[in-house]
């Protein structure tokens, strides 16, 4: 086997759950095969490079085996490897992640409360 469907080996691979929610991200255009806009329909090969944008960053693989059935998680990974730049750019996004300030922290108060929401509608129709 020297080629394979875009769609059924990221399905095989396991990027996606179903062979269909492949193919509709690959409509929407967060895969391209070797920098290129695919088809769900475009034969791959080994050697080719994927990128998957299915959060940021991108991930960015390296076809190293074809398969069309779906199999172990174990087996799935032999499939493919990420490039070095890719795994560097996203352990520096899970950092910036962690890093991250909670955004609840920032709010002083909650929802207002019905007392609150009572005095903001008599202003309201005070100024109306």
């Amino acid at each position: 086997m020297e080629k394979a469907r875009l769609d059924k080996w990221l399905w095989a691979a396991r990027f996606y759950k179903t062979r269909n929610l492949a193919a509709e991200e690959i409509k929407k255009g967060r895969v391209q095969v070797n920098n290129q806009a695919a088809k769900a329909a475009r034969e791959i090969r080994v050697g080719d490079e994927i990128q998957i944008l299915k959060r940021p960053p991108a991930t960015i693989v390296v076809v190293e085996a074809l398969s069309l059935v779906r199999g172990p998680a174990s087996v799935a990974q032999t499939l493919y490897k990420e490039t070095a730049a890719s795994i560097q750019a996203r352990e520096q996004a899970a950092e910036q992640r962690r890093l991250a300030p909670e955004p609840a922290h920032s709010l002083d108060m909650g929802r207002p409360t019905k007392r609150d929401r009572r005095e903001m509608e008599k202003i309201r129709r005070f100024y109306d």
